[in-house]
Formats: C-alpha cells, sequence, structure tokens
C-alpha cells in the first residue's frame, strides 16, 4: 500500500505506508505519548500530577526550613 500524497513536484507519493496506513513523511504528527496507565511514566509514578505537585511542595519546604536557620 502506497501513501499516494501529491509531492511538490505534483506526482503521488511512492512511499510504503506504514503499521497504521500513514507514510512517514506525509501521515501527520505524532499523537505523543499514551495518556493514562499506558504511559510508561505513568505506571512508575514519577510524572503524575500529585507527585509533581508534592515534589514542589517538599522543595518549597526545604527552602523555608533553610532560611529559617540563617
Amino acid at each position: 500500500m502506497h501513501c499516494g500524497a501529491k509531492t511538490r513536484s505534483g506526482a503521488t507519493c511512492k512511499s510504503k505506508g506504514m503499521k497504521n496506513g500513514r507514510c512517514r513523511m506525509h501521515g501527520g504528527t505524532s499523537p505523543g505519548a499514551p495518556k493514562g496507565p499506558r504511559n510508561g511514566n505513568y505506571k512508575l509514578g514519577y510524572w503524575t500530577n500529585e507527585e509533581v505537585a508534592l515534589r514542589r511542595q517538599m522543595s518549597e519546604f526545604i527552602r523555608e526550613m533553610k532560611k529559617a536557620l540563617t
């Protein structure tokens, strides 16, 4: 199966389609990483919204404690 998109010269693209049927050059942008539990970072929990918020709170707490000691 070929892409069939028009190239700059006006001819049709001869590239083979990938598994999803799209050409790697004319298929559009990537949809990005999978959402939710299918994403590896989500499974590990390091980049969940709750963990990011907790790290920010802890950093602020540490800054306040350092300021209080000086």
